[in-house]
């Protein structure tokens, strides 16, 4: 009789081994094997393994060196769990894995973590969605790398959305970077921040304008495991959501009658402040 594993594809967060989700620090503590990239994933995950898991570094194996553990864990039954950075869903190369496991009969299932773009929003402190400033992010990569980039996907031409935009696996094109994003749109002064290895302890993070982008890139030496944020969202101050607004009302809360009346003249007089 054919015996049946599962895969766990995990994500790892950007670092932190606090940021895993509770379901990630399980998922890994019943593995029988425990698959992770010393190149991208931080080592203090592995405190969550069990001791007699099989810890295995993918960093130097292509999937074909990973293939071989699918197929035991198919054939012994075996837990597997696939630790990748961030959130399996961005740029994590698990489709193709996903393809894999279900050619061997594998079970699978994805449990998503922190992406790096929020942890570094979170560590500048800021939103990247401010009412009437940014509404959208745009999660993107610079053309031209490794992987090519699909037709109609550039950053020039995100850029000129002028919304909050975040560029992975760009700096060490940090040059063409800035000089793709100032053509798109954005004013030189716009705001940039600028992570490398967001919740490591060898964390840095700086700030600077578009302008700066890549003399700021290039003076700390960074070209790998750096994420740069773009847009207004990044420095805007005084505006305000409507959903904690006296005059807004939901299913849960009743509009106060004044505050609403003056979300609507506001709304009628075209500043953009009414109810929605």
């Amino acid at each position: 009789m054919t015996t049946t594993g599962k895969v766990w594809f995990v994500g790892a967060g950007p670092g932190a081994a606090d940021l895993l989700t509770l379901r990630a620090a399980r998922v890994i503590g019943a593995a029988d094997v425990v698959i992770w990239a010393a190149s991208l994933v931080h080592a203090d995950v592995l405190a969550h393994a069990r001791a007699d898991a099989e810890i295995v570094d993918s960093s130097q194996l292509p999937i074909e060196g990973v293939l071989p553990l699918y197929r035991r864990a198919a054939a012994e039954g075996l837990t597997v769990a696939r630790i990748h950075s961030g959130d399996p869903a961005l740029w994590g190369a698990v489709q193709e894995q996903l393809d894999l496991c279900g050619a061997l009969d594998l079970a699978v299932e994805i449990v998503p973590g922190v992406s790096s773009f929020t942890a570094v929003a979170a560590i500048v402190g800021r939103e990247l969605t401010i009412p009437e400033v940014a509404q959208s992010v745009i999660l993107t990569r610079l053309e031209g790398g490794k992987t090519p980039m699909p037709p109609g996907e550039r950053v020039r031409d995100f850029a000129r959305h002028g919304t909050t935009m975040a560029l992975f696996l760009s700096a060490a094109r940090s040059g063409q970077a800035q000089a793709e994003l100032l053509a798109g749109g954005y004013p030189p002064d716009t705001p940039v921040v600028v992570a490398y290895q967001a919740t490591w302890p060898d964390e840095l993070v700086v700030r600077c304008a578009l302008a700066d982008l890549e003399t700021t890139v290039k003076e700390h030496r960074l070209w790998k495991h750096t994420l740069f944020l773009v847009g207004p969202a990044l420095a805007a101050t005084g505006t305000r959501s409507h959903l904690y607004h006296p005059g807004h009302f939901h299913t849960f809360r009743r509009a106060e009658p004044a505050a609403r009346a003056e979300l609507r003249r506001a709304r009628a007089a075209g500043s953009g402040d009414g109810p929605r």
